[in-house]
């Protein structure tokens, strides 16, 4: 089968290279001209999607935004994985994604949008409380830019706020003020096939500091575990719920919550309308049949139920300077065509980020310093860590760094899940 990929930064380059290693055909469009050489030597290139359109089986939106232009696809006929206005909005727009979940009978935590600095830090000034910051629109891909309250009175928040309108007042041009809830913090996500979710769906749980115990600035995400289930408490108090929704909008593909979770009740925070960075690769090691077939099944409508592995994944990302910051100069005394060494020929649960191969070595591209993911399984969280630590041990980087504890709260958040009945 033929699969054309559109990227706006080479995210699902690791994907792609998987659909070749089944056998099939794929061409790799990335837009971002500081990622072109990202996957060099591993998939085809090409500069124009739009001349391929004809000739591919399945074309692929690996991140949103291109909502307009993938419904117009399905419209004509193409078979179509990502995308759609309705879900690109879902992501993007916060309080438009809280609105539907309330509409669809989900309960979510008070939340107030802010286009205006000067109102926000007047309602925190009226309202004390712990707040979240979370940027709306573009802003919110600049994950360093949430923040977490940790003031009962909100001063902290005031003084974030604050200083986000001195220095960050022409990016942020609109953000959410989110009531805090302590909890655990859990993500429920299933693949979607314009009617109807595949089973089993997928719980995970993200690591999203860049530094052991949750400290530091905030990444998207260090490492993750998770498991597959097929008879989701989670799912069916969230994801579940705007079914009718995604089916009216056409959509196909990865669809994921994330929630907090306290003995009183489930709050989804925000939705991640495509697939998910790691998210997918580790997702690659727990799912036991082709993923050429599977996506193909997928664009077509069919129902499927996905062949997983029992028990736990474990994903870790490990990466190089000046991820997760962007800077070009540090990138390039640090990092640029560093070359990737095994220590010994298996490269089993090495999953590519950007990288590139270059006669036969793996070599750093792009520009951001996320480099592999590198995966575990196992029936037990223990077997699942032991397994992915022991595969980043085989990898040698300059100036590589990872986080040491991904998946080690499992036993504090699963109590928690357990007494309160979602698992």
């Amino acid at each position: 089968m033929k699969f054309l990929f559109i990227s706006p930064e080479a995210l699902s380059v690791d994907l792609a290279y998987r659909i070749v290693q089944e056998g099939n055909e794929v061409k790799f469009c990335i837009l971002s001209e500081t990622e072109k050489d990202v996957g060099d030597g591993f998939v085809d290139k090409i500069d124009r999607w739009e001349d391929f359109v004809d000739w591919a089986d399945v074309i692929m939106f690996d991140d949103i935004g291109f909502g307009k232009v993938a419904d117009r696809l399905r419209y004509e006929g193409k078979r179509v994985v990502g995308c759609s206005a309705y879900t690109d909005r879902l992501e993007n727009d916060r309080e438009f994604g809280q609105q539907e979940l309330n509409k669809a009978g989900v309960t979510t935590l008070p939340s107030w949008m802010f286009s205006n600095f000067d109102d926000a830090i007047q309602f925190v000034k009226d309202h004390p409380d712990r707040y979240v910051v979370k940027p709306s629109g573009k802003a919110q891909s600049e994950k360093e830019l949430l923040f977490v309250g940790q003031e009962a009175d909100g001063n902290d928040v005031i003084n974030v706020l604050v200083q986000y309108k001195k220095y960050w007042s022409s990016k942020i041009r609109i953000f959410q003020l989110q009531k805090f809830a302590s909890g655990v913090e859990v993500a429920v996500g299933a693949f979607f096939n314009g009617r109807d979710f595949s089973s089993p769906v997928n719980i995970n749980f993200e690591h999203k500091r860049l530094f052991p115990g949750e400290i530091g600035p905030s990444t998207g995400e260090m490492g993750t575990l998770m498991f597959w289930d097929n008879n989701s408490k989670i799912f069916q108090l969230t994801l579940e719920k705007i079914k009718q929704r995604l089916s009216e909008a056409g959509y196909v593909g990865y669809i994921d919550i994330n929630c907090i979770v306290d003995s009183n009740a489930i709050y989804p925070l925000e939705f991640t309308s495509r697939f998910g960075y790691p998210t997918i690769s580790i997702q690659m090691e727990g799912v036991t049949e082709e993923w050429g077939k599977f996506l193909f099944g997928l664009a077509q409508g069919q129902f499927h139920r996905i062949l997983t592995k029992k028990g736990f994944q474990v994903g870790i990302v490990v990466a190089v300077p000046p991820f997760p910051f962007t800077d070009e100069k540090t990138f390039r005394k640090f990092s640029e065509d560093a070359i990737v060494l095994f220590k010994n020929r298996d490269a089993s649960g090495v999953h590519l980020g950007e990288v590139k191969n270059e006669g036969g070595y793996w070599r750093i591209a792009g520009r951001s310093g996320y480099s592999l993911v590198v995966t575990g399984s196992g029936i037990t969280t223990e077997e699942a860590i032991k397994q992915a630590y022991s595969r980043v041990a085989n990898i040698m980087i300059p100036n590589m760094f990872y986080r040491t504890d991904i998946g080690e709260r499992w036993i504090k958040d699963s109590d928690l899940l357990l007494s309160s009945g979602y698992l």
